[in-house]
């Protein structure tokens, strides 16, 4: 709905991020939001768009402390809008908005609003991280006059109500959620923020081991273009698969074509066994948890099962165990906002992970251009924003 919009949904990419933060648990994976991402369509001045029913009344009162009716703005054009880095502080904001505004049904002028502002993320006593503001400089123009307003306007980027980092649906009963260990770190590269992750399997927070080397996000090519820069820890997978074995989903269970009856006529000990023909069913179940492994190039996650032979499918009754351990290649992939991981083992965490888990993500943005690129210990995931049309029905930025 226009480049400042735009810019301002990029920068919610970082704060999409932001929870409350925990120091229990060691980073395992991490994001680098760049320059490039920061001027995502940053550039393009925007046509005059209605804002009839629009919210901007309220961020007009917040920043000049003047009460303007939403009637009587009828249309919002954003000229400029940058958002840069200022290394080791935090961010400045520079952004100038053309307003229609009516005060009778026949009278329309023109204002224009500019703001110059710094803003920088910082965790508050509660253990949130909050976007604020350490000096706003709102200037408002109307015809040939020009007001400028001293004072420093708390930040109106922000919705109250915003959703930042929801648990993300793995499967019905497992969810993951990423939460930021500190506040975000500013460099040349842009911004970086280390999380941690957590999942939860019917509602509950599993215990997960604790990463035996920290993970720290490795440093990006000076010339990479990408806007948004992802990496995830082998301590991350092994996490990820840790999980869906506490949620069942690793587990696997097959229906022989064989019967009890027709095993019988090599097995004389199935007759005495079963006295009715039930059909023989192959069942796999974890023994112990999974261990994945990155190298560079290849991933592959082990799993340690154990194998039973048994009748009875409502009620399984086993007559053969045996443990075995599996070793798959995995292949990752990401489509839209999601990490698909493609292994060749079947059962329901193949399903699961065809389905993909998302990745950390902000509502109404995709990822575009993507190269996964696996390493020894980490996997890079360099990619380009894209937001999405918006529909009617959809509810503003703020």
């Amino acid at each position: 709905n226009g480049a400042g919009m735009a810019m301002l949904r990029t920068l919610s990419i970082l704060l999409s991020l932001l929870a409350p933060a925990h120091s229990t648990r060691s980073p395992d994976c991490g994001g680098i939001l760049t320059p490039s991402g920061l001027r995502y369509r940053e550039s393009s001045p925007t046509s005059p768009v209605p804002a009839a029913g629009r919210g901007h009344s309220d961020i007009f009162q917040n920043v000049t402390g003047t009460r303007i009716s939403r009637k009587q703005i009828i249309s919002v054009k954003v000229d400029e809008f940058s958002l840069t880095v200022i290394p080791d502080t935090g961010m400045r904001l520079s952004i100038e908005v053309d307003l229609g505004i009516t005060s009778a049904p026949t009278t329309t002028k023109e204002m224009r609003l500019s703001i110059l502002a710094d803003l920088h993320v910082e965790m508050n006593p509660e253990e949130n991280l909050e976007l604020v503001t350490s000096d706003c400089k709102p200037t408002l123009e109307e015809v040939q006059s020009t007001e400028e307003i001293d004072r420093s306007a708390p930040v109106f980027l922000l919705h109250p109500s915003a959703p930042f980092a929801a648990p993300f649906p793995i499967t019905p009963s497992c969810q993951v959620q990423y939460l930021p260990l500190a506040a975000p770190m500013y460099s040349e590269q842009g911004i970086i923020i280390s999380l941690q992750t957590t999942f939860q399997v019917a509602g509950t927070v599993i215990p997960l081991p604790v990463s035996p080397v920290p993970f720290s996000m490795p440093e990006p090519a000076r010339s990479s273009s990408s806007h948004l820069i992802l990496a995830f820890s082998e301590h991350f997978y092994t996490s990820l698969f840790s999980a869906l074995e506490e949620s069942g989903a690793l587990n696997v269970s097959l229906l022989s074509s064989l019967t009890t009856a027709t095993l019988a006529d090599r097995i004389t000990q199935m007759g005495s066994l079963f006295q009715e023909d039930l059909p023989v069913v192959l069942q796999a179940v974890t023994r112990s948890s999974p261990h994945v492994e990155l190298e560079e190039d290849k991933a592959t996650v082990k799993l340690f099962l154990t194998a039973q032979i048994g009748a009875g499918s409502s009620l399984f009754q086993s007559f053969l165990s045996v443990n075995v351990d599996v070793t798959a290649r995995l292949h990752l992939s990401v489509a839209d906002t999601r990490m698909i991981i493609s292994v060749a083992i079947n059962g329901e965490m193949r399903v699961v992970l065809r389905q993909g888990v998302f990745l950390p993500h902000i509502a109404s943005f995709t990822y575009t251009d993507v190269n996964v690129t696996i390493h020894k210990d980490y996997v890079l995931i360099p990619c380009n924003l894209q937001l999405e049309a918006r529909t009617r029905e959809a509810k503003t930025w703020w």
